[in-house]
């Protein structure tokens, strides 16, 4: 077993962690917007709560070895707060709005290939479609894409496995609508939309971690910034005062799990990832995402389980690993020389 054997399985690790934590996120988004709540208004409270846990989390960890931040860096920040957080989540729940769990799931998995093509048109990526790496990469990020376009337009004959004796309210609502309505268009251009918001968040974000290395006051300031982006969105948006109501608890357990898991936790571990690694690397675990959804919706909101949902996850995962396999070879032979 090579030294570095257990450092590269706990970053693997890490990343499936964080992947599980956003599918999770988008079975109880999807529950809160059933039950009534604006899309906008879930944005906004999840913002509030991840600035309340992590701004004394970052100030306690980094208080010593916070380096100074300038104009800048501070403007470096807004710049990932606006595309990191603020659009990619905004696009995404709006999103969500208008497509199921699954298929928006399906969707945002053309993220590893906006990265790529971001990397590569700005020359921070290196194809080298002439080596085994190269290939690799390439084919493997077509897989992702074609894999996510077969989930999202085929299903074939469904499966009915995963039988749950859970019934909610709302998860019925949910499997109702699904099945009466095709994903609107408008849906499809929105997640493309916060995919390419959170490509070049990952981008900005690998920039700002090479001058201010300090990554949970990054996230700290970037979650301040977005909930103010995103409670006056949402305010502008929805000015009842009902509508940012967190009864029932469904809306209330959605807002803190996405802000304190999702925005708090995962973000945390997205941002060491991405200056261990890079946004490339960390962008192409996001199919993970997929799998568990399609698991989940199946088990717990009873959505079917379609044969083409199957065969497009396992393209996707297949993909995935070419592309890490290439990233890994290229890793190996820059060590060597």
């Amino acid at each position: 077993m090579s030294r570095d054997f257990m450092p590269r399985l706990a970053m693997v690790l890490v990343q499936v962690v964080v992947q599980a934590c956003y599918a999770v996120m988008n079975i109880t988004s999807k529950l809160a917007m059933e039950s009534g709540m604006k899309p906008l208004v879930l944005v906004a409270y999840c913002q509030i709560f991840s600035v309340i846990l992590i701004v004394p989390f970052a100030f306690f960890m980094e208080w010593k070895t916070r380096p100074r931040i300038t104009m800048s860096i501070l403007f470096q920040l807004f710049l990932c707060s606006i595309t990191t957080v603020t659009a990619n989540q905004v696009f995404y729940v709006l999103g969500l709005e208008y497509s199921t769990a699954t298929i928006t799931c399906a969707l945002y998995d053309l993220l590893p290939a906006v990265t790529f093509v971001i990397e590569v048109l700005r020359r921070l990526e290196n194809v080298e479609i002439r080596t085994a790496a190269g290939k690799a990469k390439v084919i493997g990020t077509t897989a992702c894409v074609v894999g996510s376009i077969l989930l999202s337009s085929y299903h074939g004959h469904t499966m009915d496995i995963l039988e749950s004796s859970i019934h909610w309210e709302y998860a019925e609502k949910i499997t109702n609508s699904s099945s009466n309505n095709e994903t609107n268009f408008l849906g499809l251009f929105l997640i493309m939309l916060s995919c390419v918001a959170w490509a070049v968040g990952f981008i900005l974000q690998e920039q700002l971690g090479n001058e201010f290395k300090a990554p949970y006051t990054t996230n700290a300031v970037m979650c301040f910034m977005a909930s103010i982006e995103c409670t006056v969105i949402g305010f502008i948006s929805e000015h009842r005062i009902s509508a940012w109501s967190l009864s029932p608890s469904v809306r209330l357990f959605a807002s803190l799990y996405e802000g304190i898991v999702c925005n708090g936790l995962a973000f945390c571990l997205v941002t060491w990832s991405i200056e261990k690694k890079g946004p490339f690397y960390v962008s192409m675990f996001s199919p993970l995402s997929l799998v568990i959804v399609a698991i989940l919706s199946s088990a717990l909101l009873h959505e079917k389980l379609f044969i083409g949902t199957l065969s497009g996850s396992v393209l996707i995962v297949a993909g995935l690993y070419a592309v890490l396999w290439g990233k890994g070879r290229e890793t190996e032979r820059e060590i060597q020389g």
